[in-house]
């Protein structure tokens, strides 16, 4: 039958959609996880890029911070955290803030480069005019720099996403439910049709996530912005002044 037929046998059979280790609730379990720690990494991201990226100070160091975080392995993440989070409770401690913590380190990365980039990319021109025209520097951020920057940002959440839903498959070697406890399952009872089917769920996850930010990162791209940028640019007149030429 093959490797393929064995892994559509199983990914089709009824019993494997039901209880508490059907598709289902390990579905459930993996996207809980992955969408909690995308949430606190955008909260600790974000500020810190479109600071840096508006004010355009310590960009560099961020940067460079962010890149030292990616390059720590996943694993090693875990192992380190573990020794720390059982303090706080023995079971909890053990099976899921210990991955929770390696997804969001790893999520902060991309979401902050990303950010800063995105910011900073925005032409100049463009936001000494809105500074001429008496707008606040929060003003110039949320009304120019970031609209413009939206896209960029958003391929930056899309990326962190799919590091996340990758890294929570890990969890399951702590204990932790979702996808990865059929990689784990697969391979201690040596059933490759399990094994290649988490590996199917998990990459469907992560293609999912990457295509809906995709398509939100395209439809925050600055064509909204376009109608917007000649009243910024140009003060309006009074009423029955004649145009200029």
């Amino acid at each position: 039958m093959g490797i393929i037929g064995d892994v559509i046998a199983w990914l089709t059979d009824p019993a494997h959609w039901t209880g508490p280790s059907g598709i289902p609730t390990r579905v459930a379990e993996h996207l809980a996880i992955s969408l909690a720690a995308l949430v606190i990494a955008s909260l600790i991201a974000l500020p810190i890029g479109l600071y840096v990226g508006h004010t355009r100070r310590g960009g560099q160091s961020a940067v460079n911070v962010a890149n030292l975080a990616r390059a720590i392995p996943s694993l090693a993440l875990i192992g380190i955290a573990v020794p720390i989070t059982v303090l706080v409770d023995p079971q909890v401690g053990f099976k899921v803030l210990p991955t929770l913590i390696a997804m969001i380190v790893l999520g902060i990365p991309p979401i902050l480069i990303n950010t800063y980039t995105g910011i900073t990319e925005v032409d100049r021109d463009l936001t000494e005019a809105a500074n001429g025209m008496g707008l606040t520097s929060r003003q110039v951020l949320t009304g120019v720099e970031l609209p413009l920057a939206a896209s960029v940002i958003m391929a930056g959440i899309g990326s962190a996403a799919v590091q996340i839903i990758a890294t929570a498959t890990l969890g399951a070697i702590f204990g932790f439910g979702g996808l990865g406890s059929y990689l784990v399952q697969g391979i201690a009872q040596n059933d490759d049709a399990m094994l290649f089917s988490g590996v199917v769920l998990v990459a469907a996850l992560a293609v999912g996530a990457e295509a809906a930010f995709g398509f939100l990162g395209r439809a925050l791209r600055p064509h909204e912005v376009d109608t917007a940028t000649p009243a910024l640019l140009e003060p309006s007149q009074p009423e029955g002044t004649p145009a200029v030429g």
